[in-house]
């Protein structure tokens, strides 16, 4: 009989790398936890929300800080907790982060359980895409997110107690008083607010949720390609974050190849100085692209960098070049 084997997964918040670190270290020698600043980082970036735990982050320092680490926080005052949050995770490895840009917390424990399909641009959806499959952590994907399903996913039970079903309604209401009136919090056991919920499957083959999911697919693609490079265990990454604030570059390599990531948060389009190490690049991905519904876009499809040139990124996107020395 085969052992079975367990991946275990924490739930936390506190930034704590005492519970993935080895045994023998004095951790608690679980597999792996999700990075809750990640999401907070790249919702702020997205979305300008700054309420609740939200009014931590703000600039991409943030973003700049969890991809170097995992956490922004680290020992480091947190205004909404007021306190300090976090210790140091330089002992785990980034296969130990889990990330993602929506799960079912952060999108259920909304008012309105509104999906990211509903508070960014397609823009924003193909660079929340990239941020999280791109990241040197393990992504992950919460149901539909791959095509811009546009249903939400609000917060719905069938508790059989009716004192218990009461208490969470009210509960719901009163967590929400300072936002929404009664009537716009959804009845957690009326039907309906599960009904409402329910994914749409037939969007993938449809306009821009067909091209988002074939993007998500071309990602993907490029993950596992450039595994060897940007995710091997031996890989060297170095995360810039821009002196414009508005973009973080994330560059890989191992052995003789290289990848970078260009993640831009700017609005429009800005020209930079891009920190491009010498080399032949070739474009892999460009979100901006009409291929993926973009506007286009003025970025060459081979650059031979000296170390660094001015270009001028596509605003919301998402960019990756490799580099081209083995590719004779």
């Amino acid at each position: 009989m085969k052992e079975r084997i367990f991946i275990i997964i924490a739930e936390s918040d506190l930034n704590n790398a005492r519970l993935i670190l080895p045994r023998a270290l004095g951790g608690y020698g679980l597999d792996a936890q999700w990075s809750d600043d990640f999401h907070h980082s790249l919702h702020v970036l997205l979305t300008g929300e700054m309420h609740g735990y939200y009014s931590d982050f703000g600039g991409t320092e943030f973003l700049a800080q969890v991809l170097r680490d995992g956490y922004a926080y680290v020992d480091k005052y947190s205004p909404h907790r007021g306190r300090r949050q976090g210790n140091s995770p330089q002992l785990a490895h980034t296969k130990q982060f889990v990330v993602c840009s929506r799960n079912h917390d952060q999108i259920g424990n909304r008012a309105q359980g509104e999906r990211f399909s509903q508070l960014v641009s397609f823009e924003g959806l193909k660079l929340a895409a990239g941020s999280v499959v791109l990241s040197p952590f393990i992504p992950l994907l919460f149901m539909g997110e791959e095509y811009g399903e546009e249903a939400p996913f609000q917060y719905f039970t069938s508790h059989s107690d009716p004192a218990l079903a009461e208490a969470v309604r009210r509960g719901r209401r009163e967590e929400f008083a300072a936002f929404h009136t009664a009537d716009e919090v959804p009845d957690p056991q009326d039907p309906a607010t599960f009904c409402r919920s329910k994914l749409n499957h037939a969007l993938r083959k449809q306009g821009k949720h067909r091209v988002l999911s074939e993007f998500y697919r071309e990602i993907i693609g490029l993950r596992r390609e450039l595994a060897p490079i940007a995710f091997a265990e031996k890989q060297t990454m170095h995360v810039i974050d821009m002196p414009h604030g508005q973009s973080v570059c994330i560059h890989y390599w191992a052995e003789d190849e290289a990848v970078f990531v260009v993640l831009c948060f700017a609005a429009a389009p800005v020209s930079v100085e891009w920190p491009l190490p010498s080399g032949l690049w070739r474009k892999r991905l460009d979100s901006a692209e009409e291929r993926w519904n973009g506007s286009g876009s003025s970025i060459p499809a081979e650059i031979n960098s000296s170390g660094s040139m001015s270009l001028t990124l596509p605003g919301t996107s998402c960019l990756v070049f490799h580099e081209q020395e083995l590719d004779q």
